[in-house]
């Protein structure tokens, strides 16, 4: 799915990036706040997350069945998603859905209730989400890491708080959020369709709001020297062991040769740590490796769910396979192999109106331009065996990382 992009802005000065598919019969419509948990107010962590859940709860013009029942009879659909510098409202239906989709959308974000009852309602409901993630170790497993490496910063705290910080949050603190991060001047609308640039802001221009100034998130110092671990034990029989070194961020020129470094290490069945774990030993079903990167910071993860005995055999490959890159890098044909699923997983990414929105907002938000995805794909081609050995080095320099552990009491 070819596609040209553009970049404009609305009378108000709101960012817009456009995905022009000429041949496509589909629209999406997305609105991205560079807000997100990081952003949270001391003591309310999950504040973020809990106004995207309040932006499906009503507005001036529509309560909750309205907007689900004007969205569904169309044929289209909403969703919306909270991360730790990010929170993303999107649209997707046929392309003559656009002018709807654009209107609730922006409705939402910008006139929703915040009504009392509703607040209460959906406190109960996020914190059945709490729990039902806190219940699924692979699911929990990910915010012990994030709290082994990031605390105190609130990076380390979960997306959707706590059971204690929810009941913390109220009214003013979700209107407080949003007022502050739902009119800055560096959020990006991003629509991709068979539709103009002109004919985009010809649409958008009544709805959107005028701007305000942008608010600096705070910056995480660094990880201390060492190991941070977060244990927790109940009552399961098998061990999740998640194990991350601190890197660099999402900007930083060598991140893709860090994702190529995990990818080698640990996505695919001819992975490293897949053939020498599940394959050589039967230690684990699942065994994974990836690159997390945030703004001025980032993370190589590692994780595997196995038998408590088989522990420390598994960071002992862990470990010598990444101390093996760092020495020798990786061979010229895995390292190939690498990148030729990079670039078969992006082309499929790449094959709806969704992903090029996406695309354009992100790249926007994060590189002040549109990058065309073959630009991406260039730079990942010319990573070489020393830039993924030099990669490795540079993890393991640091001398910090984080472990975190759910164990049979």
């Amino acid at each position: 799915m070819r596609a040209t992009y553009h970049e404009t802005r609305s009378q108000s000065g709101v960012r817009l990036a456009i995905a022009e598919l000429p041949d496509s019969e589909c629209a999406a419509l997305s609105i991205h706040l560079p807000a997100g948990s990081r952003d949270d107010p001391a003591g309310l962590a999950g504040t973020a997350h809990f106004v995207e859940h309040m932006l499906f709860k009503g507005t001036e013009r529509r309560d909750a069945r309205t907007i689900s029942i004007e969205t569904e009879d169309v044929g289209a659909m909403l969703n919306a998603h909270t991360s730790e510098d990010q929170t993303s409202y999107e649209g997707r239906g046929d392309a003559d859905t656009l002018p709807l989709l654009a209107d609730i959308l922006c409705d939402m974000v910008w006139h929703s209730r915040f009504a009392p009852p509703d607040i209460a309602l959906e406190r109960e409901v996020i914190a059945e989400e709490i729990v039902m993630y806190e219940e699924s170790p692979g699911d929990h497993i990910g915010d012990l890491l994030s709290s082994a490496l990031w605390s105190p910063h609130p990076l380390g705290e979960p997306i959707s708080g706590t059971l204690e910080s929810l009941r913390r949050i109220d009214r003013k603190a979700l209107q407080k959020f949003a007022a502050l991060h739902h009119r800055r001047r560096d959020m990006v609308v991003a629509v991709a369709g068979p539709f103009s640039p002109q004919t985009v802001v010809d649409l958008l221009d009544p709805l959107l709001p005028e701007l305000t100034d942008a608010l600096p998130s705070s910056r995480f110092s660094g990880l201390p020297p060492g190991e941070s671990v977060r244990i927790d034990e109940r009552e399961t029989q098998q061990l999740q062991l998640a194990i991350a070194y601190p890197t660099f961020g999402r900007l930083d020129p060598r991140r893709h040769a860090l994702r190529l470094l995990a990818m080698i290490l640990g996505e695919g069945s001819s992975s490293r740590l897949f053939l020498k774990l599940r394959e050589d030993r039967g230690l684990c079903y699942h065994v994974s490796c990836d690159a997390s990167l945030l703004e001025e910071t980032g993370a190589l993860e590692f994780n595997a769910g196995l038998d408590p005995e088989s522990r420390d055999e598994a960071i002992a490959v862990f470990e010598a396979e990444l101390a093996e890159l760092a020495e020798n890098g990786p061979h010229e044909a895995e390292l190939a192999r690498a990148k030729r699923l990079s670039f078969s997983q992006h082309r499929a990414s790449m094959e709806n109106t969704s992903s090029h929105a996406a695309w354009a907002a992100d790249s926007l938000l994060q590189h002040g331009r549109i990058l065309h995805p073959q630009e991406a794909l260039l730079s990942v081609e010319a990573v070489t065996v020393a830039a993924v050995r030099e990669v490795a080095r540079d993890v393991l320099a640091s001398g910090s990382r984080a472990r975190a552990e759910i164990r049979p009491s």
